[in-house]
Order: structure tokens, then C-alpha cells, then sequence
């Protein structure tokens, strides 16, 4: 694996994962989740692979932005990407920092945990 190559992946990944019409492909969803995926929302809450499953294809009104990537590799086939995010729902906007955790899994890049803390 090359650092680069694999570090602009996992942003092209994440943006998907943020991207209405990726959010609603249950397929892609499951194929880029770790079955032992684990979240803590920026609201507390605690939930897995099941719950996302479930929830986002049922998704509407919602959209995000993101800026201010950093990925890096801390392990081999491990990495940990940071980012703020603004997502709209209802009219109303919330920001956060956002961490994601990346395995390579047989081949493919899948997150493993996520957690977004709200900013002011």
C-alpha cells in the first residue's frame, strides 16, 4: 500500500460516506463498515454496524460539508482521518470534529469507528 494513494481513498471514501445517494446504497454501506464498526455521535449516543444499516438508507433532508482533512497512517492497514463538518437538517446547521478510523480488510478500505464532537 502507498501512503498517498491509500490517505486519498480513505478522503474519497469518508466523502462518499457523507454524500446523500452513497448514504442511501446499503450495498456500499456494507461493503465500506466494519461488522465490528462502533460510532459515538456528537450527541453521545453509542451505536454499530446494524443501526447504519438501518438508518441512513431512510435518510432525507440531510447534507454535509467537510474541510480540513488529516489523514495519516498509524499502523500498517490502519489509518485515522480528522475533519470538521457543517451538516444541515431541517434548515438548521450543526458543525463538528470528526475522527474516523480506517482498516484495510481484504482488500478494501472499511471505517471501524467514528465519532464527532460538536463545535461551538
Amino acid at each position: 500500500m502507498d501512503g498517498g494513494g491509500d490517505i486519498d481513498a480513505i478522503i474519497a471514501l469518508e466523502l462518499a460516506l457523507l454524500d446523500p445517494a452513497t448514504r442511501h446504497d446499503r450495498d456500499f454501506l456494507d461493503r465500506h463498515i466494519s461488522d465490528d464498526f462502533e460510532e459515538i455521535a456528537a450527541n453521545g449516543r453509542r451505536f454499530g454496524k446494524d443501526e447504519v444499516l438501518a438508518r441512513l438508507p431512510q435518510e432525507s433532508g440531510i447534507a454535509f460539508t467537510a474541510s480540513g482533512f488529516q489523514c495519516r497512517l498509524i499502523a500498517p492497514g490502519v489509518a485515522l482521518l480528522n475533519y470538521d463538518a457543517s451538516r444541515i437538517a431541517h434548515r438548521e446547521e450543526t458543525r463538528s470534529r470528526r475522527s474516523s478510523l480506517w482498516r484495510h480488510e481484504a482488500g478494501v478500505w472499511r471505517m471501524c469507528f467514528h465519532q464527532g464532537t460538536p463545535l461551538a
